[in-house]
């Protein structure tokens, strides 16, 4: 079952979609959108998916920007705000909270996660570094989320590989030969549906270990 529901937040109306996962559900998973794309991305709507038939309510976040049609993103401090308003009816359900996002929306879900007593953090395509840039790390927005994550990082994800990310309090999954949005290219070993699996797989695995 699916409902929609509009929030408003000073940065204008968010968009949050549920996808309920019934009485047995143990936690809410809260997830945001990156700066390019909204949530119709393959990795969120996977999620969306599998997550509740392993007893995870997902919540899928529109930024308020995105639900005004705007095709970019504002500052950080802009994103963290919104999040932070739209946080009251993310825990309405009463369930514990993992809160996460892909890309833009994970260094939100982190930058956040301490303040709001998040449960957890699952960061999907963490921008490690913009593109060619390793001296501008954002390791720290990672590191110091202060509650358990998990990274579910593409093998071949220019934003960051899986072995550039620093040793810290956090799980973390590679998926082989992604790309930022966890795409594989057709010569790969492995196919899109496969990497897709590897990836709910990996969250539907960590969540039951919380």
């Amino acid at each position: 079952m699916t409902t929609t529901e509009t929030i408003p937040t000073g940065a204008g109306d968010a968009r949050v979609t549920w996808y309920e996962a019934g009485a047995g559900a143990r936690f809410t998973v809260a997830l945001g959108h990156g700066a390019g794309g909204g949530v119709e991305a393959r990795d969120l709507q996977a999620l969306a998916a599998r997550l509740p038939q392993a007893g995870a309510t997902v919540a899928l976040v529109e930024q308020p920007w995105r639900v005004a049609g705007r095709k970019l993103a504002p500052a950080p401090r802009t994103l963290d705000t919104a999040w932070r308003e739209l946080w009251p009816a993310l825990r309405a359900p009463g369930l514990p909270v993992v809160a996460g996002g892909r890309s833009a929306g994970a260094r939100v879900a982190c930058r956040t996660a301490h303040a709001l007593d998040a449960h957890a953090v699952l960061a999907l395509s963490f921008p490690l570094h913009p593109p060619g840039r390793p001296e501008n790390s954002r390791a720290a927005e990672l590191l110091g989320a202060g509650v358990p994550a998990l990274v579910v990082q593409g093998g071949n994800d220019p934003f960051g590989k899986p072995e550039e990310f620093p040793a810290g309090d956090h799980e973390l999954v590679a998926v082989p030969s992604a790309d930022h949005g966890f795409a594989v290219p057709k010569r790969a070993a492995i196919t899109q549906e496969e990497a897709l699996d590897v990836l709910t797989g990996a969250v539907a695995d960590w969540l039951l270990r919380l």
